[in-house]
């Protein structure tokens, strides 16, 4: 099942809390590659319920899941009525997104550095897929990544 399109407007992120959410992005061929695994406790869409930009990536519950919804409007308002708890969501949210930037930087670098040396053949593969249900898209990472 989709819980959310790459591309569309999103106020509302989502916490995993049981099953399994695969995220796939499109490539410049707009092929569906899949970019990273959620399991319990993984939250996605944090991005677009933040900046209000289109989601990033397509997140499609890969078995049953259940998860928790917070949108922009009941995250204001708890800000606003309950300061507090809303620091801390806030601060929750700073921190998990500082660290993904760090892994994805770390990555870019880990990327560049094979591209310079010349090991562009290490580089994931267009044609390297794995067998994945829906559309067999390549895998590149389990990193994280937020929809």
């Amino acid at each position: 099942m989709e819980l959310v399109r790459e591309g569309e407007a999103g106020d509302f992120m989502m916490l995993l809390i049981t099953g399994r959410i695969e995220v796939f992005k499109q490539d410049r061929w707009n092929a569906p590659r899949l970019i990273a695994v959620l399991d319990a406790g993984q939250t996605v869409g944090e991005m677009s319920m933040i900046d209000g930009e289109p989601r990033f990536a397509s997140c499609i519950a890969a078995e049953q899941s259940v998860v928790a919804v917070l949108t922009r409007e009941s995250l204001a308002r708890i800000i606003l009525e309950q300061p507090v708890l809303g620091a801390k969501i806030l601060m929750e949210l700073v921190l998990m997104l500082s660290k993904r930037l760090r892994q994805t930087s770390a990555k870019l670098v880990g990327y560049m550095d094979k591209y310079e040396s010349g090991s562009a053949a290490d580089w994931p593969s267009r044609t390297s897929t794995t067998t994945a249900s829906r559309t067999s898209p390549s895998r590149t990472t389990a990193g994280r990544s937020s929809c």
